[in-house]
């Protein structure tokens, strides 16, 4: 039993050392205080944890296939203009929301394998995730992948009520595979996915996603929209 809650917890990012750090800190101080507090504190820092985790992920690499950047449900499908900021036109491209709550892993990954072409940080609001208007009133990180063919897509990590730290730690001109990893959000956030103009989805909305591993789209088959039926 222990292995298995061992595993679950670890691997750890190295982002949520000093965060779990912190939360241990804080135990032994509710402990002092009172012992009930402080397995309340147990909790907390176990929780702490199990945000920063870090699985590893298997990736389909074939081309054109685009892999999800984050864990989470897919709440939004839609047709829009991408945001100013990212140069891609004002042509309309399908963009797959994923919002990732706070038990879900907030490692980010790249959706395919490219060239950063740009990578553009924009301030802003704090408002729920889950909202439309969250892609552009609030805090984000955009990046965008050109492809070996010329065709760029982008991903935008956003922030949400409780998330205040966007985290890239990669820069523009370097390459990325797809499922490599790319950034994290604390604590609580949500992932965009612009596709190439005149490609679709291939999951829907309110199914699950993991990172790396969950197919959003497949950009060389003309396989039309999947239809879906709850059960």
């Amino acid at each position: 039993m222990f292995d298995s809650i061992l595993s679950t917890l670890t691997p750890i990012h190295r982002e949520g050392y000093r965060f779990i750090a912190i939360f241990a800190a804080l135990t032994l101080v509710l402990f002092w205080l009172a012992q009930p507090l402080g397995w309340i504190g147990i909790i907390l820092t176990a929780w702490c944890a199990y945000f920063f985790r870090d699985p590893e992920r298997i990736t389909q690499v074939r081309d054109g296939l685009v892999v999800s950047p984050a864990d989470g449900r897919v709440s939004a499908i839609v047709e829009v203009v991408p945001p100013a900021e990212m140069n891609l036109g004002v042509e309309l491209r399908t963009r797959i929301s994923i919002f990732m709550n706070v038990f879900d892993c907030h490692v980010n990954r790249a959706p395919v394998a490219g060239r950063i072409s740009l990578i553009h940080y924009t301030p802003g609001l704090f408002v729920n995730a889950e909202l439309d208007k969250a892609s552009e009133d609030n805090e984000r990180n955009a990046l965008v992948l050109e492809m070996d063919n010329g065709e760029k897509l982008g991903v935008v990590q956003i922030a949400g009520l409780v998330a205040r730290r966007i985290v890239c730690w990669v820069k523009e001109t370097e390459p990325l595979g797809a499922g490599e990893r790319f950034g994290l959000i604390r604590f609580g956030s949500r992932l965009d996915v612009y596709l190439p103009p005149g490609q679709k989805s291939l999951i829907s909305e309110g199914q699950r996603a993991i990172a790396g591993e969950t197919i959003l789209a497949d950009l060389v088959n003309e396989e039309p929209e999947r239809a879906t039926r709850a059960s």
